[in-house]
């Protein structure tokens, strides 16, 4: 499959700060690429270059074999930007906002009406379509400013966090809509630092850090980093986690990660489920009653504090790219 977005050697600096340190990634058409990373990492530098709104001090970049330099308008006709907070005007209704941006983009004026329209319908604002967008919910202002970004029906859609500060209900909600844009056809480029959503998401994650890419494949891929399967197993008396300790120990020559407070004894295992059917009878044998045992598999969370030494919601520095308004952002 082609790529319709590649990057080069990406570099862009503010001052003494390392914004990207020489960042490549590419993203095939009609998929879904996880910008994986802290607040900081160079996630929204990355998409801000890609969507010409900062020029890189290195490299290259290609929408859709186009470079983001070299020709910035057509590049800006093919693609859709959401960022991180809602570029709406909460002075105008739904449809308004959406009639604007179809007129600004040259459709006549009742071609406009018509795409807001449909776009309101698309994203179940119809019902809210002639109240102020300053009296929607959270999860409907980030639903208009999607279909703000797709009324010039992009091939390329950048989603810079979309989900921040949403209510689970309304993440869930984006996470239906960005699906049924894949299926549509449309490739999306999609930043977050919440693991599960990439998970969730992207057929590939880039994990960025400091600036630089740390690691890229699929979840599972990047899953196998951290090892295989963990064995968890309950203890009926969390008093008797130093006895397990030492029974793990010295069947297996590990020490297995304890939870005092809630009596679960965590031991790594791979695909090696003998030792896991083992471990289980010796509990029984050693006299250690066990609530209940199940296999776990490394989640996102474990992949990136594996990879980077810290968690996804620790910030690694201040991602110094200027601010956008909300009219710059609102890309369509």
């Amino acid at each position: 499959m082609s790529s319709i977005i590649e990057v080069e050697d990406l570099a862009k600096r503010f001052g003494d700060t390392a914004a990207l340190d020489d960042v490549s990634l590419e993203v095939a058409q009609g998929s879904v690429l996880g910008l994986l990373g802290p607040n900081g990492a160079g996630k929204t530098t990355t998409i801000r270059v890609l969507a010409t709104l900062l020029t890189p001090d290195e490299g290259r970049a290609r929408v859709g074999g186009v470079d983001v330099v070299g020709d910035p308008s057509r590049v800006r006709s093919m693609i859709g930007l959401t960022g991180q907070y809602a570029a709406v005007d909460e002075r105008l209704t739904g449809a308004e906002n959406l009639t604007m941006v179809a007129r600004l983009l040259g459709y006549r004026k009742g071609v406009a009406k018509v795409r807001a329209g449909e776009l309101l319908e698309r994203f179940g604002l119809s019902d809210a379509s002639d109240r102020l967008v300053g009296t929607y919910s959270g999860g409907m202002r980030r639903r208009v400013d999607l279909a703000v970004s797709l009324v010039g029906q992009p091939s390329v859609l950048f989603l810079d966090e979309p989900t921040t500060g949403l209510d689970p209900s309304s993440r869930l909600q984006l996470w239906e809509i960005v699906r049924e844009l894949v299926a549509s056809g449309t490739t999306l480029l999609l930043t977050t630092q919440y693991l599960e959503e990439a998970d969730e998401l992207a057929d590939r994650i880039v994990v960025i850090d400091r600036g630089s890419v740390i690691a890229e494949g699929t979840g599972d891929q990047l899953k196998a980093r951290v090892g295989g399967r963990t064995l968890e197993v309950t203890l009926a008396d969390s008093s008797q986690i130093t006895l397990a300790d030492d029974l793990v120990q010295r069947s297996c020559g590990q020490r297995p990660r304890l939870d005092a407070e809630t009596g679960v004894v965590s031991i790594p295992v791979g695909a090696d489920t003998a030792l896991a059917s083992r471990l289980v009878a010796e509990f029984s044998e050693a006299s250690i009653p066990i609530d209940d045992f199940g296999f776990r598999r490394p989640t996102l969370d474990h992949v990136f504090l594996a990879l980077t030494g810290h968690t996804a919601d620790s910030p690694t520095q201040t991602d110094a790219s200027p601010k956008t308004d909300g009219a710059e952002e609102a890309i369509a």
